[in-house]
């Protein structure tokens, strides 16, 4: 009988989505083994045991997996980012398409092509976006970086090698300004203390640098100097923000933005539209790859130029307002007020005029949309992680699109929601998972939807 505190010997035959290595004892026990590779043969030690699966640590690795390669990150395992850096590149696309595989078919009970992932052809350095905590440890020590997993302990990164270099110069001068200046720091056990968070945004295309701090209040005492060591050593700085964030919350921005210097807002270019970029602004964190899952959602769309496109969850409009040429008349659904001011704005900035932007909750817009009528020939929804669900498909069926092109970033709910399309008559033609995040455990997938006219 397997017992807390014994060790092993483990042939890894799979892995989980959240980077655990998994292999059977003899009497058919899964043991879930962080960092460890499928192919691993290893020796390792119980932590905990239930009825039909237990929790253990690698011990030694007595032969390596052919897929494991060397971690080059020292926050590797420490911080909640990546997971994937001990395994080569393709064998992490071998398992985020599996699990949307899986997910699709067990959850969704949808037998349909799974099409091969769109991987990512830089994997470090992608994103242009990061969101840094600041606190001191119990010995008063400065800490910036990022939250441990399923904590909100602080992994002290100078260097993350998913951002790009620039973030970490920005890092370097808020240390120093804090040295310098003695700022204070926001407690969490007290709620006192004034700097928060480091939020920093970049331009891929236009090279811009937004940078916000996050602060308990309206601002910090010697903001001037800040923003004089940041204007120094930061060239391609275009403005810096203090947000204001009072509420004891995991929500890191607050409601109000002042903007210290420069306009409050950077510029990016998306397929060919330029997308005016706020705090505030939903933004594709690794654009490069946005560019390939928005031209599969496109593709997928198959507009001719005499359609009506339903983009539901729209956010700033981005995934429509690059269909838009393509159709006779784009309407967006967003329920947050200041994404749908940038939607609006996006369309006039690009010359837009045949969008239409309504700020209300997306199963609401479409249940009014169409009891007045409207009949979309395409609708695109992009929904969060908790996905459409049943009363929003219910809805969409109604309205008798031709097509549906459903854009997820969580395997397990748009498995649910195909479920409850196909009930509806809608099948599932294919689903291609796109790798946004690479050495996260993150999968996004586009889906192709048709509707069944034998039923």
């Amino acid at each position: 009988m397997l017992k807390k505190n014994d060790i092993i010997e483990l042939n890894i035959t799979s892995a989980t989505a959240d980077g655990s290595g998994v292999g059977k004892t003899d009497e058919g026990i899964a043991v879930f083994v962080p960092l460890s590779a499928v192919g691993d043969f290893l020796r390792v030690k119980i932590l905990k045991v239930k009825k039909t699966y237990a929790f253990g640590k690698i011990e030694e690795i007595i032969t390596p997996s052919k897929d494991r390669t060397e971690p080059d990150c020292e926050c590797f395992s420490k911080c909640g980012g990546c997971v994937w850096r001990h395994i080569k590149y393709s064998a992490e696309c071998d398992i985020k398409s599996q699990k949307v595989a899986d997910a699709v078919r067990r959850i969704g009970g949808i037998n349909t092509d799974i099409k091969p992932i769109i991987a990512c052809d830089q994997t470090e350095r992608y994103r242009n976006k990061a969101q840094f905590p600041v606190g001191r440890d119990k010995d008063g020590n400065l800490l910036i970086g990022f939250y441990a997993f399923h904590s909100h302990r602080i992994v002290n990164c100078s260097d993350c090698s998913l951002q790009p270099k620039i973030f970490s110069e920005v890092i370097e001068v808020t240390r120093e300004f804090i040295e310098l200046t003695n700022a204070s720091v926001y407690d969490e056990q007290t709620g006192k203390g004034r700097l928060r968070h480091l939020y920093i945004r970049i331009g891929e295309k236009t090279d811009e640098l937004i940078v916000c701090y996050v602060v308990n209040g309206n601002g910090i005492k010697g903001e001037d100097i800040l923003v004089k060591m940041l204007r120094e050593r930061i060239s391609n700085l275009k403005t810096v923000i203090f947000n204001s964030n009072r509420e004891n919350t995991n929500v890191v921005l607050g409601a109000k933005n002042r903007t210290a210097y420069g306009n409050g807002y950077i510029t990016d270019e998306l397929c060919g539209l330029k997308f005016k970029i706020s705090p505030f602004s939903f933004w594709q964190v690794n654009r490069s790859q946005a560019e390939r899952l928005y031209g599969k959602a496109r593709e997928y769309a198959n507009l001719s130029g005499n359609e009506v496109l339903l983009d539901l969850y729209c956010g700033t409009g981005t995934i429509g307002l690059t269909m838009a040429k393509d159709c006779k008349k784009l309407i967006g659904v967003e329920i947050i007020d200041d994404a749908v001011k940038d939607a609006r704005e996006n369309a006039v900035n690009n010359g837009i005029t045949n969008a239409e932007f309504i700020c209300s909750d997306a199963a609401n817009a479409a249940k009014e949309l169409e009891q007045n009528g409207l009949k979309p020939d395409v609708i695109i929804v992009d929904p969060p992680r908790k996905g459409c669900g049943e009363e929003l498909v219910n809805t969409i069926a109604e309205m008798k699109p031709d097509r549906v092109v459903y854009v997820s970033c969580d395997p397990a709910t748009l498995a649910r929601d195909l479920k409850y399309f196909d009930a509806l008559g809608y099948k599932t033609v294919e689903v291609t998972p796109v790798d946004m995040f690479p050495k996260t455990a993150h999968v996004e997938s586009v889906a192709l939807l048709t509707i069944n006219t034998i039923l």
